[in-house]
């Protein structure tokens, strides 16, 4: 007769392999849908990079890249484990009940982002991290997009998608914005700051977007913070001026270049 321990082994072994399964038959299902959106659109693959979602990654997997897949013509990233990030985490160093600015001086203006550490403290104590050490300084809000969802991405420090922090952070928050529907996607307001990632659990990095026209996502990315007026008018603006060359996923025709960012506490 087995044993609790045995039983306990077997039903979480099983669990795996249900969660594995659920999530092997997410990836076709997408990988189906972007072939036929990306067919009807006539997706261009441009010097053999893939636009992939929010961010860009080279054809080989050999970077990581921090995304958002949701948009049209979108591909699956290469999928790293938070062991891979090379580094932990900084260590917690924040009030956790407390509240921070994401404050964000740009080339067009400031930008506020207000964040609830009681709600990510994980992502608030790694912003606040970098904050302190320069890292968001002088780095380009490398993508937009304006069909599918609507998105600025920055927090690139090689400004082409592929950059991180060399760690990775938890998911966080994901409930925040309500259950899914029946198509697997929930509501990302105008306004919302949430985290990229490569598609991969807890594997968000430096990258983040900024939501300046509610937008459908799968409940994937952390929502960690919420725009000041301002900030998302300054944002639209970026958005009005278009992609460069005329596309709806690329790097903004107006460029946005992060001067100095701060995280103070609120």
């Amino acid at each position: 007769m087995a044993s609790s321990d045995q039983r306990r082994r077997e039903l979480a072994r099983k669990k795996y392999e249900r969660q594995q399964q659920r999530r092997a038959e997410a990836r076709r299902k997408a990988r189906r849908r972007n072939a036929v959106i990306a067919a009807a659109l006539g997706v261009v693959l441009v010097g053999g990079v893939v636009a992939a979602g929010a961010g860009w990654l080279s054809d080989d997997g050999g970077k990581d890249g921090e995304t958002v897949a949701d948009t049209p013509g979108s591909t699956p990233s290469a999928e790293p484990t938070p062991s891979e990030s090379g580094s932990p985490e900084p260590e917690m160093a924040i009030d956790q009940k407390g509240k921070y600015t994401f404050a964000i001086e740009t080339n067009e203006g400031p930008v506020s982002i207000a964040m609830d550490a009681a709600k990510t403290p994980h992502t608030v104590n790694s912003f606040k991290a970098l904050a302190d050490k320069g890292f968001f300084d002088g780095t380009k809000c490398h993508r937009l997009t304006t069909q599918g969802i609507y998105v600025l991405q920055c927090g690139d420090p090689q400004g082409d998608g592929t950059g991180g922090p060399g760690y990775t952070i938890p998911d966080e928050n994901l409930d925040a914005l309500g259950k899914a529907g029946e198509d697997g996607q929930v509501t990302y307001p105008a306004g919302t700051v949430a985290m990229a990632n490569t598609g991969a659990p807890d594997s968000g990095g430096s990258q983040f977007f900024l939501v300046y026209k509610d937008s459908k996502l799968t409940p994937t990315y952390t929502p960690f913070g919420t725009m000041d007026k301002d900030g998302l008018k300054l944002v639209e603006d970026v958005a009005k001026a278009g992609v460069e060359g005329g596309a709806s996923d690329g790097a903004p025709k107006k460029p946005v270049t992060i001067e100095k960012a701060t995280v103070p506490k609120a």
